[in-house]
């Protein structure tokens, strides 16, 4: 590859791995509010349709960009963003863990009340999400993988969707088998959670696809990339 070219690679590659670990440490801050998408009222099991923590928002760009990541810069870049985003997160967890004990000032916009109240849970949920988020992404790149190399390169949203369908149902029963077992989330929303949760990340899963493609087209037209190929160091 030419040094021009390996430098745009390598430059796309850290705003791709930035956008990942911004994604991800966001997701576990915003986790607390809950919104209801409501194109359908239906209830499951007490809790409406779509009825899903902010925190779903950003959390669909990561396995996204570990799709991007493994179809161009292949499974060890892929995995070394994961590593990545692990690391950014416990260490957003150290920073909340230490300004909880800081007291505020009097004159402090921010009382300690209100933040214990909005980060009080984020330290657990952090904890929690890492757990659930450390399964479901090498899966999500290993699935990813399988599929790419038993097409042989071929049917790319067969592969985009199938692995982040299964990682995806993984990630949400890890994430809150832990969260109602450190009583953040009651046991009664489970199933309803679980349910709304998977069907929600599975639709943006499938929206995404369409994307995908878009990227990997331009990926391969401005790198001369073949089907299947990967841009080597």
């Amino acid at each position: 590859m030419e040094l021009k070219n390996k430098l745009l690679a390598n430059r796309i590659y850290l705003i791709l791995a930035a956008l990942f670990i911004a994604s991800l440490v966001t997701s576990n801050l915003i986790f607390q509010k809950f919104f209801y998408w409501y194109p359908f009222h239906i209830e499951i099991f007490d809790v409406k349709l779509f009825e899903v923590s902010v925190g779903l928002l950003p959390y669909p760009i990561t396995f996204l960009i570990t799709d991007i990541l493994s179809e161009i810069y292949g499974k060890k870049k892929a995995n070394d963003v994961v590593i990545a985003g692990i690391f950014a997160s416990f260490f957003s967890l150290l920073i909340i863990y230490i300004s909880k004990e800081v007291p505020a000032t009097s004159w402090s916009q921010v009382q300690d009340d209100t933040f214990l109240n909005v980060f009080g849970s984020a330290p657990l949920a952090v904890f929690a999400s890492m757990l659930a988020y450390l399964f479901a992404q090498f899966i999500d790149i290993r699935v990813y993988h399988f599929w790419k190399n038993y097409t042989k390169g071929k049917h790319l949203w067969l592969r985009n969707n199938f692995s982040t369908f299964s990682s995806q149902f993984i990630d949400t029963l890890t994430v809150l088998v832990l969260l109602c077992s450190f009583n953040i989330i009651e046991w009664n929303k489970f199933l309803g959670l679980l349910i709304s949760g998977v069907i929600f990340k599975v639709i943006i899963a499938a929206l995404d696809t369409p994307i995908l493609y878009l990227i990997v087209f331009a990926f391969k037209k401005r790198f001369n990339l073949k089907a299947g190929e990967e841009l080597t160091d």
